[in-house]
């Protein structure tokens, strides 16, 4: 295999690496090409820098390593190498990293972060240039702030996946989708509806080509969806979709973080101050209690349960510090059922664990006694038996 792109609406053409091109035909396609890493305009920044994809090619630990931007893959590289022991410059464009997450989180990592000692430059509006000391084979990185990082052995550009510059395209370039009539975004990625359908009607795309939740388990969770629709020939499964709400995920930084749902300012942006109240929780955790520091400079585990309605229905959770990519599996199911601040209640703790906050926090039992479940935990009640027939 090697380069495809479209002939027309049935039928791709593969050019392989010695150039031999070969046609394939079908009655259904799926586009599922993913995005790539985005290098943003620069003198220099494409010559001298790698991205993400570069950071595994890497054989030697840097000395000094400067990380450009604020979103997942950015925290992640910075916390792997500052915790290898490299001197790890954080660049983000505005006041701090992971701004789309509930403030707590961000906040609560960038706090860490500093004590990490990761160095973080600030409102920077991002790189101008990154010019190479021929003398020495470092490099020094300007910023449209005017400060400048001398000495770095490298720099790794995490400016996000999605599009930036009119310019980029989300690995659609060779597809040659215009043969085919397939719509594009202004952002040239794949438009398509809630059942993964484009505007033609064999022709279907999922994953970060269409830029919605760039995640690689939510363009499995669609990709399964979409053959069961399309392949199963069962009643149930001609509707079937995949929902883009309430989707567990989790950010590798260090501490971790893990998160489901809405955060407190969309939560009050979309049912208003007065329906919305929010748990929260700031604790060291267990593992650190042996360990012969000030409780003040043991790193934190704070958590977040926001709820809204009358109900109480929780709409998001957040977590950052040890442990939470593990729990926030669970409770991204018990997000998905519907669940109420009362049902985490309901639910008997694990001592001792982390998680164990979660179905604990605030006052308990003061929420409103209401289940989101078709058979409610509450009041003691028994689980529902199977249906066996």
């Amino acid at each position: 295999f090697g380069e495809c792109g479209f002939v027309d609406n049935h039928t791709v053409e593969v050019v392989d690496k010695d150039g031999k091109k070969t046609q394939y035909t079908a009655e259904k396609i799926l586009i599922a090409t993913g995005g790539k890493p985005v290098f943003p305009p620069g003198e220099g920044i494409e010559e001298h820098c790698i991205s993400s994809d570069g950071f595994f090619s890497m054989e030697d630990l840097p000395k000094v390593a400067v990380v450009v931007g604020a979103g997942y893959i950015a925290v992640e590289l910075a916390g792997v190498l500052n915790s290898l022991g490299s001197e790890v410059h954080l660049v983000v464009r505005k006041g701090k990293a992971l701004r789309e997450f509930d403030p707590m989180i961000s906040d609560g990592l960038d706090a860490e972060m500093i004590k990490a000692g990761v160095l973080i430059h600030r409102h920077t509006n991002g790189v101008v240039k990154v010019e190479l000391d021929a003398s020495t084979k470092k490099k020094n990185v300007t910023l449209h702030s005017g400060d400048v990082i001398y000495g770095a052995d490298i720099v790794l550009m995490a400016a996000g996946r999605e599009p930036n510059t009119t310019e980029w395209v989300a690995n659609t370039e060779s597809l040659h989708l215009e043969t085919t009539g397939v719509k594009v975004s202004p952002k040239k990625h794949v438009v398509v509806d809630e059942y993964q359908n484009t505007n033609v009607d064999n022709i279907y795309a999922l994953g970060d080509v269409c830029g919605e939740v760039e995640l690689t388990p939510m363009a499995i969770a669609a990709g399964r969806r979409l053959a069961d629709r399309l392949f199963s020939g069962k009643e149930e499964d001609k509707v079937a979709k995949v929902s883009y709400e309430y989707v567990p995920t989790v950010v590798f930084s260090h501490p971790t973080i893990g998160t489901c749902g809405i955060t407190e300012p969309k939560a009050i942006e979309l049912y208003g101050k007065d329906a919305v109240k929010v748990y929260t929780s700031k604790f060291s955790n267990l593992h650190y209690g042996i360990f012969a520091v000030e409780p003040d400079q043991k790193p934190k585990t704070l958590m977040k349960v926001i709820c809204a309605g009358l109900d109480e229905k929780v709409v998001g959770i957040h977590v950052l510090g040890m442990g939470s990519d593990e729990m926030m599996q669970g409770f991204g199911v018990a997000m998905k059922m519907g669940c109420t601040k009362a049902d985490l209640d309901s639910s008997c703790a694990i001592h001792p664990t982390a998680s164990e906050e979660l179905v604990t926090m605030g006052v308990w039992g003061t929420s409103p006694q209401v289940s989101g479940a078709k058979v409610s935990p509450l009041g003691g009640a028994t689980p529902g038996e199977p249906r066996l027939s």
